[in-house]
């Protein structure tokens, strides 16, 4: 079975082109601050403040825009799912939203899948 991983390098490499763009949105969260010592993988902080990564909690993984045969770029969404994932709630209600404010959005587990959210069966 392909991994998640694999399945959005391809859909990045193939996708990514002609009217349609793409990008890795890496939703995570860590530590800023000072750097008072660094023991080994222990790290400690002055002044520590969280730093949060990426759109937001339940972002796709992929986004970018798809310029359709109008001329008019919409935003696309992209939550890449190895075969037998699911979707978390937070994913599926960002993907919603999305589509609620005239986006594209939707799981795919292939550029194919990528090809079918776009509505074009072919990959521009």
């Amino acid at each position: 079975m392909r991994s998640e991983a694999a399945i959005q390098a391809e859909i990045l490499r193939t996708c990514s082109r002609g009217g349609t763009r793409l990008f890795r949105n890496h939703v995570a969260a860590g530590w800023t601050g000072e750097t008072v010592r660094v023991d080994g993988d222990l790290v400690l902080l002055r002044n520590a403040r969280r730093a949060n990564f990426g759109l937001c909690v339940g972002s796709s993984d992929l986004i970018g825009w798809h310029t359709g045969p109008d001329g008019i770029a919409r935003f696309l969404a992209v939550e890449v799912k190895a075969p037998g994932g699911r979707a978390t709630d937070d994913q599926r209600n960002f993907i919603a939203a999305v589509q609620r404010a005239g986006g594209i959005a939707g799981i795919a587990r292939s550029p194919e899948d990528v090809a079918r959210l776009l509505g074009e069966g072919v990959l521009v």
